[in-house]
Order: C-alpha cells, then sequence, then structure tokens
C-alpha cells in the first residue's frame, strides 16, 4: 500500500495528473469546433512539455537549484522532466511555423511567470493577483490555439469565444487551489482570496461559472453535445464552488480538482458517439 501511495504522490508531484488535464482539454477543442482532432505531435507536445515546464515552475525557477538536486524523490522528479523535455522537443519539431510561432508568445508569458523580471517583483507570479490570469492565458493558447492552427481554421466568432470559456475554466478551477494555498502565500502575492476573502472568491468563482456556461449560446455553431457537455461542467463548478474550503482533504485540489478536465473529455467522447 505504501509503495502504491508513493507512486500515486509521484504521480501527482511530477505533474503528470496536470498533463493529462492539459492534454484532455486540447482533445476537447476538436468536439466543440468541429475540426480535425490534433496530430499526436501535437498532442504529446503539449503532455510531455506540461511536464517539464510545471516542475521548472514548482521546483527550480532559480537554474542553479534545479540542476543540483540533493533530494533523491526530487532526483526522480527531475529525471522524468528531462526525459519529457527531450520528448517535447522530438514532437516539436514535427510541428508548423504558425504552431512555432504562438508557443513562443506562450513560452515568453511562461518564462515571464517564472523568471524575474521587475525591480519590485520576482518575476509575474508575484506581482499582486495576476498568477491565476497568466495561467488560465497559458492553458487557454494551448488548449484552444493551437489546434485551430494545425487545422489551419480561421479565428472566427466561435474559436474567441471558445478561448474566453476555456480562459474562465482554468480561472475556475485555479481557486481552489489559491483557496488551499492562502495559508503558505506571502502576503505580497495578493491572490483572489488574500484580496477579497474565502466566500467572495467563491462568489467570483460562482459568477464566472455562469459567464462560462451562458456565452456557449453565443457560438454561432453550437451543438447539441456542447451545450450538454458545458451544462454538465456548469453544474461541476457550481458543486466545487460549494465544496472549496480552506482545510480541504488530502488530494482534494492536485487530484480531483485536476482530474475534472480528464472525466469531462471521458464523458464528451461517450456523448459524441450519440449525438
Amino acid at each position: 500500500m505504501k509503495l502504491l501511495k508513493r507512486f500515486f504522490d509521484f504521480y501527482l508531484d511530477a505533474s503528470i495528473h496536470v498533463a493529462l488535464s492539459v492534454f484532455s482539454l486540447l482533445h476537447i477543442t476538436s468536439y466543440f469546433l468541429n475540426i480535425s482532432a490534433p496530430s499526436n505531435h501535437l498532442s504529446f507536445f503539449v503532455f510531455f512539455g506540461t511536464i517539464c515546464c510545471y516542475n521548472f515552475i514548482k521546483y527550480g525557477v532559480e537554474a542553479k537549484k534545479y540542476i543540483l538536486v540533493a533530494n533523491r524523490y526530487h532526483k526522480n522528479i527531475q529525471f522524468a522532466s528531462f526525459i519529457a523535455l527531450g520528448l517535447a522537443l522530438y514532437h516539436l519539431y514535427f510541428l508548423s511555423w504558425d504552431i512555432w510561432r504562438c508557443l513562443m508568445l506562450l513560452l515568453v508569458l511562461t518564462a515571464l511567470y517564472a523568471v524575474p523580471v521587475l525591480p519590485k517583483a520576482k518575476n509575474l507570479r508575484n506581482l499582486g493577483g495576476i498568477k491565476i490570469f497568466i495561467v488560465a492565458m497559458v492553458w487557454a493558447g494551448l488548449t484552444v490555439a493551437l489546434p485551430v492552427l494545425e487545422a489551419k481554421t480561421s479565428f472566427s466568432v466561435d474559436v474567441w469565444i471558445e478561448l474566453l470559456q476555456r480562459f474562465i475554466l482554468v480561472v475556475v478551477l485555479m481557486i481552489p487551489f489559491e483557496v488551499r494555498d492562502l495559508k503558505y502565500d506571502a502576503p505580497e502575492l495578493r491572490t483572489l482570496p488574500q484580496r477579497f476573502g474565502i466566500t467572495f472568491t467563491n462568489f467570483i468563482g460562482a459568477t464566472l461559472t455562469l459567464v462560462f456556461f451562458f456565452v456557449t449560446f453565443l457560438k454561432v455553431g453550437v451543438t447539441t453535445l456542447e451545450a450538454i457537455a458545458k451544462g454538465l461542467i456548469f453544474l461541476t463548478f457550481g458543486i466545487l464552488m460549494l465544496e472549496t474550503k480552506k482545510n480541504q482533504k488530502p488530494y482534494f485540489a492536485s487530484f480531483w480538482v485536476e482530474s475534472i478536465p480528464i472525466i469531462w473529455w471521458g464523458v464528451i467522447w461517450m456523448l459524441g458517439n450519440w449525438f
């Protein structure tokens, strides 16, 4: 049992679970925009790229810290990250120049999130309150803009609405993490719970959930599948906001919340066989 728990903790700590969530959202896009499914090269690039980027941000925003690792457990995560980086670069080679250009913008945003660039803030992550929005922008770009570029589809109104919804979805998914980390975050981070309190932060999340669902019907090509799928996530997020508290059960945020996109993809795939 202890061995199983160690494997499970490594699966979470090495960002494999969050990479599966991003991978799931990437494929969900093809259902909602009626475009071809992402290629294997794009899918695996996003999966492995998420692992190495997340681990770098979590464990080694300072290069020296990331290379000189003393702890055996973190060495294993470092080893997994370097393998993921190599695989991501291999798949990146086969992607188009349009995707490369978009990735450059997302990479700059990710670097600004982690690397010190401002005199009064260590990085954009430490610049009061915008951490959650940077993460949401990167996820939206990876999971909506990239498959659209690969499919050579124009950025229509439907695509921009999907980008907005993906941004909102990630912001709402981040709220339980912000609440969980309230006791650990430095005051200068000025996260949503620090600025507005837990109750009002959950209210913000609930309001964003309403926006997320109802803008669906502004799309030109909304389908029955999309309306049902987004209605389900609307209900899920409503429950999530009710359950988000300062003292959370183990794995509530790190596993269950991050499982929502994975489960959602599975449900959409099953519904897709009916509609």
